[in-house]
């Protein structure tokens, strides 16, 4: 599944998309999903939940789908 993700900020960390994509139901859990599943950033594996993702970045999360950040206010 591919889905853009909006954002309204310069930024959203990692462990925030994945909250408001209901991948997780809680901030604390973040930490450990990252630990028990490989997310690409870019096609580059990333582990960090409080990674900065600015429009423009795709963000890959096991069998939850393929996301895009993207700004409201247009790229």
């Amino acid at each position: 599944m591919k889905k853009d993700v909006f954002i309204e900020t310069p930024y959203i960390t990692l462990g925030q998309m994945l909250k408001e994509e209901s991948i997780i139901s809680t901030g604390g859990q973040a930490k450990w999903y990252l630990r028990e599943n490989t997310v690409n950033i870019n096609d580059e594996p990333d582990n960090r939940r409080g990674r900065k993702l600015y429009p423009g970045d795709k963000i890959a999360v096991p069998d939850a789908g393929l996301f895009f950040i993207r700004s409201k206010q247009g790229e």
